[in-house]
């Protein structure tokens, strides 16, 4: 392991780790240099199994045997050993999971390919909370997504917070940047797909009756401004959760776990 101790927070070396609050890393459209951070050995590996290739690795003394054993296959990714109180000077926050590692984003997937190798995708329009971006992801990982699709203003699922919440599954399930709607529907009918909202709306059909095509594309908006008229007008049918006890909607992460598992049982 290319192992090099560091003992000042100042040191330009480390220049990919500073300051990464969430505010800062809210701030930028796209990660300086093409890279993102993956926090924890769990999530580390599952980049690297991605086959995302590391940068460097920032690591605290007590995973040092653990980190060795994932680079076995990066004999050139450079292994800086800090202390616990140097990481949080330097990225501003406690680094409770003791290793973070700054990784080369890989170049991002034409649509048509993803649609084309798919037939239940998730489709998530403007959502700017990175919680809820990671954590769709980790629903669509577990509930049978075969992809995930981002309009042009959603929130980077690569951010350090997204990839957390996900548990790293934003390196399992494919995604890609969808166009603007006008050319987003015509790309989505050319492949096969029924294009279903989820919003509330009077004429909205009931999860439970739902009939969906071979491929399906949900498409989720963000909360408080929920679907923009666009994608409604794109859209082939509405479909809502039906609520009880005078609550009108569920938290968009959760309501993409509740209308993945539906669809699930419906295809089975």
């Amino acid at each position: 392991m290319n192992l090099v101790e560091i003992t000042d927070p100042a040191d330009p070396r480390l220049a990919d780790y500073r300051d990464l609050t969430d505010v800062a890393l809210r701030r930028r459209a796209e990660p300086e240099r093409g890279l993102y951070i993956a926090e924890s050995a769990k999530v580390i590996s599952r980049a690297l199994r991605a086959g995302h290739e590391p940068r460097s690795v920032l690591i605290q003394d007590k995973w040092r045997a653990d980190v060795a054993a994932l680079l076995v296959d990066h004999p050139d990714a450079i292994v800086y050993l800090v202390s616990a109180e140097l990481a949080e000077t330097l990225t501003g926050y406690a680094v409770h999971r003791g290793a973070l590692a700054a990784m080369q984003r890989p170049e991002m997937v034409d649509p048509a390919a993803v649609l084309a190798a798919a037939s239940r995708v998730v489709i998530l329009e403007d959502i700017v909370d990175h919680t809820n971006v990671g954590a769709i992801f980790r629903a669509c990982a577990g509930l049978g997504a075969d992809a995930v699709l981002i309009t042009p203003r959603c929130a980077d699922p690569l951010y350090r917070r997204s990839v957390r919440v996900s548990m790293g599954t934003v390196f399992q399930v494919p995604w890609t940047r969808l166009p603007e709607w006008s050319q987003a529907r015509e790309l989505l009918h050319a492949y096969g797909y029924q294009i279903a909202a989820l919003a509330l709306s009077e004429e909205a059909v009931p999860l439970e009756r739902f009939a969906p095509a071979s491929k399906v594309a949900l498409v989720l908006g963000a909360e408080g401004d929920g679907l923009s008229a666009a994608a409604l007008s794109a859209a082939d049918t509405v479909v809502t959760i039906p609520m009880d006890g005078g609550v009108d909607s569920l938290n968009v992460a959760a309501a993409s776990a509740v209308a993945l598992w539906a669809l699930r049982s419906a295809a089975g």
